[in-house]
């Protein structure tokens, strides 16, 4: 069976992770206190607590393609081939690590796919990659899939703050409206894998229900729909959220998720958004 490796599983359901025995090779968080793995020394909550009293904003780095390359070693013994989906190449370096890695194994049967998103926009590549592997699939065909899916899933969303992104580096076309959030609510996208503005909103009220209208035009009202509503520290929106997209749109797979560590040292807390793609 193929066998998939990611780069963080701490928005998917732990039991789908264990079921379908996707790998983990985790990028890290950097507090002035030490480096913890993504998902893996720190969760969610821990991360947003240790964020609210430190007094130098954390920064992330990549996993090394030593650390992938470990990984790599002992999938291709248990498999028939190892595909790698990885963060977009857009916000880490972590394809790169993951490429490097396969080039130190020129005699195994791995390949490598940015996903160009993040978060369980990324989710869905793996949890697809994942599905296709059990069913039996063989490597070009399970690449194949998410490469297509790749050009399916979208990611909107909210932040209530651009600081965490534009201290990170991560803020792409968004870098235009720092000094002008006293009265705006951006809500932002991944295009090309990148951060940018999609439209600027009065509130974030009315930027969560605009988010509702773009999962509608962008899926023309397809049948079978997947969504995750993502949110960091924004229980109860992303939870209010998430229930009326299930009685307008009656999805055929809708997940409730927190964002991993390092996208929430990007984001900040307070952040809610949308993956999701139409079959």
């Amino acid at each position: 069976m193929v066998r998939i490796v990611t780069d963080s599983t701490a928005y998917l359901p732990s039991e789908l992770v264990a079921r379908y025995g996707i790998r983990v090779v985790p990028l890290n968080v950097n507090f002035a206190d030490g480096t913890f793995r993504d998902g893996v020394d720190l969760t969610d909550g821990e991360f947003f607590q240790k964020l609210a009293t430190a007094d130098v904003l954390p920064t992330t780095s990549q996993p090394s393609a030593g650390d992938f390359l470990e990984v790599f070693k002992e999938a291709s013994a248990q498999g028939d081939g190892v595909l790698v989906v990885t963060i977009s190449g857009g916000l880490s370096g972590t394809y790169e690590s993951a490429l490097a890695a396969k080039d130190m194994l020129p005699g195994a049967n791995v390949k490598v796919i940015d996903s160009q998103s993040t978060s369980m926009g990324l989710g869905f590549l793996v949890l697809a990659a994942a599905q296709a592997a059990e069913q039996g699939k063989g490597l070009d065909e399970v690449a194949r899939l998410v490469e297509e899916l790749v050009r399916k899933v979208q990611v909107y969303f909210v932040v209530d703050t651009l600081k965490y992104l534009q201290k990170g580096g991560r803020i792409g076309g968004a870098a235009a409206l720092v000094g002008s959030l006293l009265n705006i609510k951006p809500i932002l996208f991944l295009d090309d894998g990148k951060v940018e503005v999609f439209e600027k909103v009065r509130t974030k009220t009315k930027a969560l229900e605009r988010i509702s209208e773009v999962l509608a035009e962008k899926t023309n009202g397809s049948h079978e729909l997947h969504v995750a509503v993502i949110h960091a520290q924004a229980e109860a929106e992303a939870r209010a959220l998430s229930e009326r997209i299930a009685a307008r749109f009656h999805p055929s797979e809708l997940h409730l998720t927190s964002v991993s560590p390092v996208i929430g040292t990007h984001t900040g807390p307070g952040v809610v958004g949308l993956a999701f793609y139409a079959a």
